[in-house]
């Protein structure tokens, strides 16, 4: 099935009216956080981001610290890929899949380049200053009820 225009021009099918449809109402452009030159992602890339006023109080509290991006809103680390394996990161933190910043409206500045070749923060240290800085108890530290 297809429609024409009434000027006698070209054929739009069902699939192209419905995909145009969708285009109207998705959000903005997703970006992905992109890995500076000269490193490598062996492991692949995750992201995790918490709101700009809680970034400088988790940054002091990792042992090692990868590639951090930052814009007003929002601090974003380079994690391995699959870190949400097992884990509930605390809220306010939100967990992006191939490093995808879907809402931004630009790629977020590069903030902190680790030295080495690797981007990564360590999942599990940036889970616990998450928690801590929330106030979450880390999900293996809850009790189990029956």
């Amino acid at each position: 099935m297809g429609v024409r225009a009434a000027s006698g021009g070209q054929v739009l099918s069902l699939d192209t009216l419905v995909r145009l449809q969708r285009g109207l109402h998705s959000p903005g452009t997703p970006r992905r956080l992109p890995v500076p030159e000269g490193m490598t992602a062996p492991l692949g890339c995750d992201a995790v981001s918490v709101p700009a006023r809680l970034g400088p109080l988790v940054l002091p509290r990792l042992p090692r610290v990868g590639c951090v991006y930052a814009d007003e809103t929002h601090w974003w680390w380079i994690v391995p890929s699959d870190s949400d394996y097992a884990l509930e990161w605390p809220a306010p933190a939100e967990y992006a899949a191939g490093a995808v910043v879907p809402d931004a409206p630009a790629v977020p500045g590069l903030i902190h380049k680790p030295d080495g070749t690797l981007p990564y923060t360590p999942p599990i240290p940036l889970y616990l200053a998450l928690c801590r800085v929330t106030g979450t108890t880390p999900t293996w530290s809850r009790s189990v009820t029956a």
